[in-house]
């Protein structure tokens, strides 16, 4: 019995504990920085599966815009990335005068050549690849943005912040672009997630000073909304000479020293492109050969345009924000007062303060309590219809026309072809969109920098005068272009030049619901009736 009893009593000192469960702490709901927070995490620092989504929803977005916004959207990137590459295309009369940098088109410069060393150069692939690029950057940021809400409040607020840039007609429709607005936007989120604001344990001054550097690089007029943001961290932070030697020395001179390098060699000498720029858009204010617009153009019009039905919950956020997110209100009422002293005016422009207005939405969403889903509803729907009409129907006559140019690139007939685009200048894409090295013109408008008042460009002269003037330019039939592409408007005035010349159309381009001045409901294609043959 004893023996027995010392059994027992060793297999019960044997018997395991009962085992105490640990709460474990979810993923999603995790604090930011912790065990929880870290689990799981992309690489944009929010949760992996978030990350996935808006991956695939930025995809969506990019192959569901499929209309063109602005000419600087190729010209100012794919146009010469494909002539850096490919050593033939158009380079505007910004990169003759330096007022434009090779940096950001560098981006889509390496794409280009990886996929000319992969064998891989094919003109669909050429135009999407890089607004795929642009489009998974997109994602990054919108995780960013939600990662940087839930560090700063909670979980709840972060969902609401990001359904709002979500529901973002305009951000939809131009955060796939390979415009460098669109790039100035988005290190714009990047940078902001970095920023030292009140209760932030993510900040870093050196993290976000260089994206912020970068963004002024690829788009001077970056430093506009950082302004405010920059001149608050300097007056809050104690060791003012350690921001200064540590943090604003050495980023500056290694971002303007790389951006110089770069330019040094693609323009042969030395440029600082980003003084050129702010000299001819701001302190000269050239820019108005392009347009102008009064002065409250972005108080009325712009603003609430690309805010859209966000507009009720911005101007609610900013009422119930906290005290520390005045200074991004005030980056916004900045950079609209700042842009609003500028004669040119354009809805892009006052895009990269989007991102800062959406936390006020969402904070606004967020406290609607029982209104929330009735809200969020009405923001999904309300948003959904221009997102898909600006992006899938209104202006798609400009790419659309650019198939049948390609077609001429797969012809034996591309050797004698001559394509002519009549139409108002940088109304379409050009080689980038082509790939081949087909003869073509387009009529020019480059601004006059030598102070001549009486100076008109080539566009201008043309639409004075269309029949007129293709009677003296094309004085002799062995001049006369192949191809003629216009806008419908331009038919009529010169319907007696096309019957004279042989000329018939071969393809009408849907472009528009709202035609307006010399930008015509469709586009039209004609070609010599002497050369179908031969096509």
């Amino acid at each position: 019995m004893e023996a027995a009893g010392g059994l027992l009593a060793r297999a019960r000192a044997r018997r395991p504990e009962a085992v105490r469960l640990r709460k474990r702490r979810s993923v999603l709901y995790g604090a930011p920085g912790g065990p929880a927070g870290q689990r799981g995490t992309g690489a944009a620092g929010g949760p992996a599966p978030l990350l996935a989504l808006t991956v695939a929803l930025r995809t969506l977005n990019c192959f569901l815009v499929q209309t063109s916004f602005v000419p600087d959207e190729y010209w100012q990137s794919l146009e010469v990335a494909h002539r850096m590459v490919f050593n033939y295309g158009y380079l505007t009369w910004e990169w003759a005068n330096g007022l434009r940098g090779y940096s950001y088109p560098l981006i889509f410069a390496s794409i280009y050549k990886a996929l000319q060393l992969l064998a891989k150069d094919d003109v669909h692939l050429l135009i999407w690849v890089p607004r795929l690029a642009q489009a998974v950057l997109a994602a990054f940021a919108d995780v960013k943005l939600y990662s940087l809400v839930q560090h700063l409040e909670n979980a709840e607020t972060a969902k609401c912040v990001y359904f709002c840039q979500l529901c973002s007609w305009f951000t939809w429709y131009s955060c796939t672009r390979t415009l460098t607005n669109t790039m100035e936007t988005l290190l714009t989120i990047f940078a902001l997630s970095y920023y030292p604001i009140k209760g932030s344990k993510m900040g870093s001054s050196c993290k976000y000073l260089a994206l912020i550097a970068l963004a002024v690089v690829i788009r001077p007029t970056a430093v506009i909304p950082w302004t405010p943001l920059v001149f608050g961290h300097f007056l809050q932070e104690q060791r003012k000479a350690d921001l200064i030697i540590h943090n604003y020395i050495p980023v500056g001179l290694v971002t303007v020293g790389t951006s110089l390098i770069i330019d040094r060699v693609f323009f042969g000498e030395w440029v600082l492109v980003q003084l050129n720029f702010l000299k001819f858009n701001v302190l000269q204010n050239l820019g108005t050969f392009y347009g102008s617009h009064p002065w409250h153009w972005y108080f009325t019009q712009g603003l609430p345009v690309i805010l859209g039905t966000h507009l009720p919950f911005f101007i609610h956020g900013c009422v119930l924000a906290p005290k520390r997110y005045r200074i991004f209100l005030t980056a916004v009422i900045w950079t609209v007062l700042v842009y609003s002293t500028l004669s040119h005016k354009e809805f892009r422009f006052i895009y990269p303060v989007l991102p800062f207005c959406m936390v006020f939405c969402g904070y606004s969403l967020k406290h609607l309590k029982a209104w929330k889903k009735s809200a969020a509803s009405f923001l999904l729907l309300s948003n959904l219809l221009p997102a898909l009409y600006t992006g899938l129907i209104h202006q798609r006559g400009s790419l659309d026309v650019m198939s049948h140019i390609q077609q001429l690139c797969n012809s034996s007939y591309q050797s004698q072809a001559f394509v002519f685009i009549m139409m108002p200048c940088h109304s379409t894409p050009f080689y980038s969109h082509v790939h081949c090295p087909l003869k073509m013109r387009f009529l020019q408008c480059p601004p006059d920098l030598t102070g001549n008042e009486s100076y008109i460009d080539e566009a201008d002269v043309f639409y004075s005068n269309p029949l007129g003037w293709l009677n003296k330019e094309f004085y002799n039939d062995t001049l006369l272009p192949s191809h003629l592409i216009f806008f419908s408007v331009l038919e009529q005035e010169i319907s007696s030049f096309l019957a004279l010349r042989g000329y018939e159309r071969t393809a009408t381009v849907f472009h528009t619901h709202v035609p307006q001045g010399r930008v015509g409901s469709h586009i039209y294609v004609y070609r010599k009736k002497t050369d179908i043959n031969r096509t």
